[in-house]
């Protein structure tokens, strides 16, 4: 549920929001998922780049890391590389 939060604040941060609640028109979790299948599609996209060989695969996590940077997630202290 911290990566499905995360992803939601991110979308709010950076969405001008007029805030009214008649009648809530959007649906949030198809919101969400819609973001996340987005996110799934440039992973995707990131592993098959064939261009680059095994040598470079930290740059593959790096660009995957990226996508969830985007998204609003941080990957924890692991990826904190200075």
């Amino acid at each position: 549920m911290e990566l499905y939060q995360e992803i939601l604040a991110h979308i709010l941060q950076n969405t001008t929001v007029n805030i009214s609640f008649p009648e809530l028109s959007w649906d949030i979790s198809s919101l969400v998922e819609q973001r996340c299948y987005q996110a799934m599609q440039k992973i995707q996209a990131i592993l098959k780049n064939d261009r680059l060989d095994d040598a470079e695969c930290f740059q593959k996590i790096e660009e995957i890391v990226r996508v969830f940077e985007d998204l609003g997630s941080g990957c924890g202290t692991r990826h904190d590389f200075g």
